[in-house]
């Protein structure tokens, strides 16, 4: 196995903790005699216990060796999958490099353990080659990278010949794209950490690009929402398409700030947003405030990639020592270097001005021919403006709610008069959080909990 690793060129460079690397290490002591056989089983045991993992995080199925394989070919970043990510296969001398490595790959798919096995009495590889995974909810994976990872593994593992082995390949770069930017919708950042190695996909999962000082860890479970979901707030959900259909098709889009009361559906529209934009190349990347320092190095990293992607900020707004909005400022218009066309910024808040003012702010009010200006209100209102489009979810009245109500049980499969419902809703915004989108979701759930 080790003497086929060492042929790799475009796809050779992993993090020398990679599975693939380390088996190959072991099969070289194997071969050269210079461990003794329990350590090698010791050591054997150790990688298959990774790969049962990195198959449980992802829900691989059947033949965990061949998916773990694939998972390998399809996270890997080089300048070859980076330029079919972005232009397609290209005639060019490259190609011959990278069907040297293909057949490495090949050859690896249908390796024969069978050698080792019965020389070290395991039986571990062929147990990998012959899976039946445990049934788990949707919830505990992502089933996103785990369908497309399944598939394309059988259809490599038929493939004929390299040629054949090449098409199938890069038709998938040139559908999905590379890396987990590729595979992925969503993403968290954190600082880098040891784990990952110079670059790539880490033990932890957290993907780390060449070059950067942050990590990007996939959010596995977000909610499969959709814009008809949230019932009502149709010409907030009309600009909000519109903005990201501009975006995604690459015309000029604005910024966006969704604000007003809570529990009125605005982070749900943009996970919502999320999901219905993925096929056409968007990804979110959610941010918390303290992170915003962070802000020019995430855009340094993804400012290249053939993806669109929204910075996601929940929950947005500063109190009067918070200084943090400054770095948002910067990025969003006025910075030295420019926002990348890929990139833009929504965010969500429950305030409409983002932040607290206060009546000291109005201290230093001047007149100038009967127009009042403060320079201290000035500088906190500014970062509204930066956002080009700012949306308005107010609470919704009465009529409105009780709409919402019915709407949402129907879906629910809750067989209640109306009447009946309605009273029952108004009893419980009454005593739980008043009206809102939210509250009556949580009704209909409390429904759905007392009837099962």
């Amino acid at each position: 196995m080790y003497r086929q690793i060492a042929k790799l060129i475009l796809y050779g460079s992993m993090p020398k903790d990679e599975i693939l690397v380390q088996l190959g290490e072991i099969f070289r002591a194997y071969e050269e005699k210079s461990k003794d056989k329990a350590t090698l089983v010791s050591e054997i045991y150790s990688q298959v216990k990774r790969i049962l993992q990195v198959s449980t995080d992802y829900a691989f199925d059947r033949n965990l060796w061949q998916n773990y394989l694939t998972f390998l070919l399809i996270t890997n970043e080089n300048p070859f999958t980076v330029t079919c990510e972005k232009m397609g296969v290209k005639d060019g001398s490259v190609i011959t490099f990278v069907k040297n490595d293909l057949e490495v790959f090949r050859t690896l798919f249908h390796y024969d353990f069978s050698g080792i096995e019965k020389d070290l009495e395991i039986g571990c590889f062929s147990i990998l080659q012959n899976y039946k995974a445990i049934g788990k909810p949707e919830l505990m994976y992502n089933k996103n990278v785990s369908s497309k990872v399944n598939s394309l593994s059988v259809k490599l593992a038929g493939a004929e010949n390299v040629d054949v082995f090449f098409e199938i390949l890069t038709d998938f770069y040139k559908q999905y794209g590379v890396g987990m930017f590729g595979l992925n919708k969503a993403f968290r950042i954190r600082q880098a950490q040891a784990d990952t190695g110079a670059f790539g996909i880490g033990r932890s999962g957290a993907y780390r690009p060449a070059g950067s000082l942050i990590e990007f860890l996939p959010i596995n479970n977000m909610e499969s929402v959709s814009l008809d979901d949230l019932v009502g707030y149709e010409i907030q959900k009309k600009k909000l398409v519109a903005n990201t259909e501009a975006f995604v098709t690459g015309l000029p889009a604005n910024n966006v700030l969704l604000f007003g009361d809570s529990g009125t559906g605005k982070s749900t529209s943009i996970k919502a947003i999320v999901n219905q934009y993925y096929d056409r190349g968007l990804r979110m990347i959610e941010i918390y405030k303290h992170q915003f320092k962070d802000l020019s190095a995430i855009i340094a990293a993804v400012k290249n990639r053939n993806y669109r992607f929204i910075i996601y900020m929940d929950d947005l707004s500063f109190e009067e020592n918070e200084t943090e909005y400054k770095f948002l400022k910067a990025v969003i218009e006025g910075g030295v270097e420019t926002r990348p066309e890929n990139v833009l910024i929504y965010a969500t808040s429950n305030r409409r001005h983002l932040i607290r003012e206060t009546w000291n702010d109005r201290q230093d009010v001047q007149m100038n021919e009967g127009i009042h200006k403060s320079d201290t209100m000035e500088e906190k209102l500014s970062l509204v403006h930066r956002f080009g489009l700012t949306i308005g979810y107010e609470k919704p009245m009465k009529k409105e709610f009780n709409h919402i109500v019915t709407v949402l049980a129907k879906r629910a499969g809750i067989d209640m008069d109306e009447e009946t419902l309605l009273a029952e809703a108004n009893k419980w915004e009454m005593m739980y959080g008043g009206i809102s989108g939210r509250t009556a979701q949580q009704f209909v759930n409390h429904l759905l909990q007392i009837r099962s």
